[in-house]
């Protein structure tokens, strides 16, 4: 069972911010590639951040009728998301500024399907 203090720690905000660090406002091929030293930290706490978002979208899509668009759309992106976790980076800054990316955008599009399903970050 869930406690209220799990959910507290969803902060849509802070992660919201972190994809702006590496995607920039626009997820534009503009965006600035952000320094080696600490892409190994803004890729733990995407990590991270997704980790705990996963099972919060999950429940809130759970609890939509089986055949809703909504759910569908929310389930198709936890499992895009999972993906990308289980995923590695490519070799070289490169590889693991792509792989960065990709996570910040699963965590970006996670992050609209919690707020879509109701969320009182809003």
């Amino acid at each position: 069972m869930r406690h209220s203090s799990d959910t507290a720690l969803v902060d849509i905000p802070t992660m919201r911010e972190t994809v702006t660090k590496l995607l920039g406002p626009a997820d534009g091929p503009g965006a600035l590639t952000p320094a080696a030293e600490g892409l190994d930290l803004l890729t733990a706490l995407l990590r991270g951040h997704l980790e705990l978002l996963i099972p919060e979208v999950a429940e809130k899509a759970g609890q939509l009728p089986k055949d809703s668009i909504p759910r569908y759309c929310a389930e198709v992106c936890i499992g895009e998301a999972q993906g990308k976790l289980r995923a590695t980076p490519g070799p070289g800054l490169s590889g693991a500024v792509a792989y960065a990316r990709r996570l910040a955008r699963a965590l970006k599009t996670l992050c609209d399907h919690y707020e879509e399903l109701g969320s009182e970050h809003r």
